[in-house]
């Protein structure tokens, strides 16, 4: 059993997935992993609730109601976000996981995937990164 991720106070992950069961159940996941987390239903309604500095990271489904998670990803960097954006799909294909690369997203895992899988990509987007 992997232990318990650290999450600093005032620290969220922000989950955008419009399925409404997805979205509880990676709510939950990341929860009982000890990661504070807001969810959205879209990409446009986690951007109209304002983002804090202290949020830190994304998760979001690629296929959205408007907005896309890269086209979000893209809008994130627009506004001068550099947090990790973790991608989640039910659509892979080499095409996908080449623009997700090129995008920059931290991590991306195709549905099904394992709760393990989310927590580790989750656990790595929350590690500090090393002063340069």
């Amino acid at each position: 059993m992997m232990s318990p991720i650290v999450n600093d106070a005032g620290r969220k992950v922000l989950v955008v997935e419009d399925d409404d069961s997805m979205r509880q159940a990676i709510e939950r996941l990341l929860n009982v992993a000890n990661v504070a987390t807001a969810v959205y239903r879209s990409a446009e309604d986690m951007l109209a609730a304002g983002l804090v500095e202290g949020d830190a990271c994304v998760v979001s489904d690629l296929m959205l109601p408007g907005m896309s998670g890269l086209e979000l990803l893209a809008e994130l960097r627009a506004r001068g976000w550099r947090r990790p954006l973790i991608l989640i799909t039910a659509h892979d294909s080499p095409k996908v996981r080449e623009e997700a690369r090129q995008s920059g997203v931290a991590a991306f895992l195709a549905k099904p995937f394992l709760g393990s899988e989310l927590v580790g990509a989750v656990r790595t987007a929350l590690e500090p990164t090393p002063m340069q």
